[in-house]
C-alpha cells in the first residue's frame, strides 16, 4: 500500500438520500453524495425535525438562524467526545460509557447519507442519527493490532491507519504518540476531537468517534481514498488535475472553510490550511482534515480577534497573524489564497531547491500575474488553451486578494466561493463555446 502524509480513502458505500443545498450561487451540476459507513448498530437514537428559515436584514442573524435552524444537517446531535479528553477552552464532559477490558468507549455518530446541492438557498433536509459504541478490541481486530502495512500517513500527533470493521467499514484511526497521554492529551489532540465533534459538511472529513484506555488514545475518522492534493500536485499519485478537477477542489475547500467561519454552531478558525491537509475522494472532491490546530473564534461577537499562540505551517502562515499574534477568519483567508497558487502552479509554498526570485511561490507567481505573464506560472502539465489560462488568471487575481498585507482588505471564504463558482462557470462556457466552433 502506498503511504501519504496523511490518511486516505473512502467510508462506505456513497447514496444518494436527502438534499442540502449551501447558500451559494446557483450551480445545477454538482452533486456529490456524503459518504456514511453502515456501521455495526448497537444502539440506535434519531430525531427528525424541520424548521422554518427566517428573513432579517442582518447577514450575521441569518447566519446565526442558519446554524440554529439547520444545525441536524451539519452539525452531530450527540457530541461523540472522550470521556477525559477536557480541552482547555471548555469541552463538555460524556456520561461515562460501560467498559470492556478497563477501555472507555467512544460514540460514533453515523447520519442518514446526504447529497450536498449548490442552489440560491438552503433547503432542510431530515436527519437521522445511530449511536455506535466500539472496544478496543474491536479497533485491534479492524487495525491487526495497528500493523505496519496498514500504517498510512503521520498526523500532528501521531501516526494513522487503515481499519476495517467488520461489516468491511473502511475507517481510519488516528493514534496518538506514546508520550502524549501521560497525564493528559496533547492540546492538539483534545483540540482536534472538540473540533470534529462538532462539525458535519461533506466537504470536512466526517469524524466517527474516540477511544481512551489506560494506554491508547485513538481518534476514529472517515477513510478517504485517493491520497491528498499534494500528492496529486507532486504527481506521486493519480494521472495529473486538469484545471477543471483543481477549480472544483478550490471550490470544495472554500465551502468548507466558509462553513467553519460562518455556519457552526460556533466559528472556528482551522489554521492550517494546506494542501496534505486536503484529502481527495476518488471522484475527485476535496474534504478538509486535520483539524489539530483549530481553535474557536471569540465568542464576543464584538471581539475582531483572539490572541493566541502561533499555530501552523511555513509558507502558509498569515504575515499580520505572526507579528500580531491575533488569529481571525482571514488567517484561513490567507492560508486558502496560498492553496490558491499551489493549485494553478503546483509548486509548494517554498520550493528550496529554486532560485532566489522562485524560491517563495506566492511571491513568484503574483509578480508573474502582475506582469501579464500569468501562463508562465501555470503548472506546466495543464494544457494551455484559452479557457484554463483565463481561469488560471483569475484564481492568481483572488489569490492576491487573500493574501493581502492588511486583513481587513481580504475577502470572506464565502465570496472566494462565489467568486470561483464565476470563474469556474466561465471556464466551462468557454470550453463549450470553442468545442461548438470546432
Amino acid at each position: 500500500m502506498q503511504k501519504s502524509g496523511h490518511y486516505t480513502s473512502g467510508f462506505g458505500n456513497e447514496k444518494e438520500d436527502s438534499d442540502i443545498s449551501h447558500r451559494l450561487p446557483r450551480d445545477p451540476d454538482i452533486s456529490q453524495a456524503s459518504s456514511s459507513g453502515s456501521a455495526r448498530s448497537i444502539s440506535l437514537s434519531h430525531s427528525l425535525s424541520q424548521t422554518t428559515l427566517r428573513s432579517t436584514n442582518s447577514f450575521r442573524v441569518k447566519a446565526q438562524e442558519f446554524a440554529a435552524g439547520f444545525v441536524t444537517c451539519f452539525i452531530p446531535h450527540r457530541h461523540a467526545t472522550c470521556e477525559g479528553a477536557e480541552h482547555e477552552d471548555g469541552l463538555r464532559d460524556v456520561s461515562d460509557f460501560s467498559t470492556t477490558s478497563s477501555s472507555k468507549m467512544s460514540t460514533i455518530s453515523s447520519r442518514s447519507n446526504y447529497r450536498f446541492r449548490t442552489h440560491g438557498s438552503y433547503s432542510k433536509t431530515e436527519t437521522q442519527q445511530e449511536t455506535i459504541r466500539f472496544s478496543i478490541e474491536e479497533i485491534n481486530k479492524a487495525t491487526s493490532n495497528f500493523a505496519s502495512e496498514n500504517r498510512i500517513g503521520q498526523g500532528g500527533f501521531g501516526a494513522i491507519y487503515k481499519g476495517k470493521l467488520k461489516d468491511g467499514t473502511l475507517i481510519a484511526v488516528k493514534r496518538a504518540r506514546k508520550n502524549m497521554y501521560d497525564v493528559h492529551l496533547s492540546v492538539e489532540f483534545k483540540s482536534e476531537i472538540e473540533t470534529l465533534s462538532k462539525v458535519e459538511h461533506l466537504n470536512l472529513v466526517r469524524f466517527l468517534g474516540c477511544l481512551e484506555t489506560d494506554n491508547e488514545h485513538l481518534i476514529l475518522v472517515e477513510y478517504v481514498s485517493n491520497g491528498n492534493l499534494r500528492e496529486h500536485l507532486d504527481g506521486t499519485r493519480g494521472n495529473g488535475l486538469e484545471i477543471g478537477q483543481r477549480l472544483n477542489i478550490a471550490i470544495d475547500v472554500a465551502h468548507a472553510v466558509a462553513y467553519l467561519h460562518t455556519y457552526a454552531d460556533h466559528p472556528i478558525i482551522h489554521r492550517d490550511i494546506k494542501a496534505s491537509n486536503i484529502l481527495l475522494t476518488d471522484k475527485i472532491r476535496a474534504k478538509v482534515a486535520d483539524f489539530g490546530f483549530a481553535r474557536l473564534a471569540a465568542e464576543d461577537p464584538e471581539a475582531t480577534h483572539v490572541s493566541t499562540q502561533i499555530k501552523g505551517t511555513a509558507g502558509y502562515l498569515d504575515p499580520e497573524y505572526l507579528r500580531t499574534y491575533q488569529l481571525t477568519e482571514k488567517s484561513d483567508v490567507y492560508s486558502f489564497g496560498v492553496l490558491l497558487v499551489e493549485i494553478v502552479t503546483g509548486r509548494r509554498p517554498i520550493e528550496r531547491n529554486r532560485d532566489n526570485r522562485e524560491r517563495v511561490t506566492t511571491r513568484w507567481a503574483i509578480r508573474r500575474f502582475k506582469e501579464g505573464d500569468a501562463v508562465m506560472a501555470m503548472d506546466p502539465r495543464l494544457r494551455r488553451s484559452p479557457a484554463a489560462v483565463g481561469a488560471t488568471q483569475r484564481v492568481l487575481g483572488l489569490a492576491e486578494r487573500c493574501m493581502e498585507k492588511d486583513r481587513r482588505s481580504r475577502p470572506s471564504m464565502r465570496e472566494c466561493a462565489e467568486v470561483l463558482w464565476g470563474i469556474r462557470r466561465d471556464y466551462q462556457s468557454m470550453l463549450q463555446s470553442s468545442s461548438s466552433t470546432r
